[in-house]
């Protein structure tokens, strides 16, 4: 089997590409693309505890952690301590962060778009599709 062959190095290749792209978009607004996952899961539900976001994000708390200091240090999330835990904090949004969504989300849209190009619209359909069944959220 060769690299053209490979299912994990052809996702792999495709993530990295990207994720690269997405990171030169996401730049001109002071961001980079470690917080890129943090404040998509934000925009689809806000107040969730750091130990959730953490499982959506996929990545260890401690990482979690570091994520949310750096957007807190940039104004874009504050941390809410739990009534019935002190250790335990709801994340929120600022204003900043919710004004931010529709030119990243578009951002991100140009990056899908330029890299399904060369596809037709049947065959993006159809690879979003794919990539759905194989992960199982299909």
């Amino acid at each position: 089997m060769n690299s053209h062959e490979s299912l994990g190095y052809l996702v792999s290749h495709l993530n990295i590409e990207l994720q690269n792209e997405l990171d030169l978009h996401l730049k001109r607004y002071q961001l980079d693309i470690k917080l890129w996952p943090v404040l998509f899961a934000l925009w689809q539900e806000e107040g969730i505890s750091q130990t959730e976001l953490s499982k959506r994000c996929d990545v260890a708390n401690y990482t979690m952690t570091r994520l949310l200091d750096q957007l807190q240090v940039q104004g874009l999330i504050t941390r809410h301590q739990e009534a019935d835990n002190r250790r335990a904090f709801q994340i929120f949004l600022t204003d900043e962060a919710k004004a931010l969504e529709q030119d990243l989300i578009c951002e991100a849209e140009r990056v899908n778009e330029k890299f399904l190009s060369n596809l037709s619209d049947e065959e993006q359909q159809q690879f979003v599709l794919l990539l759905n069944k194989i992960n199982r959220l299909a």
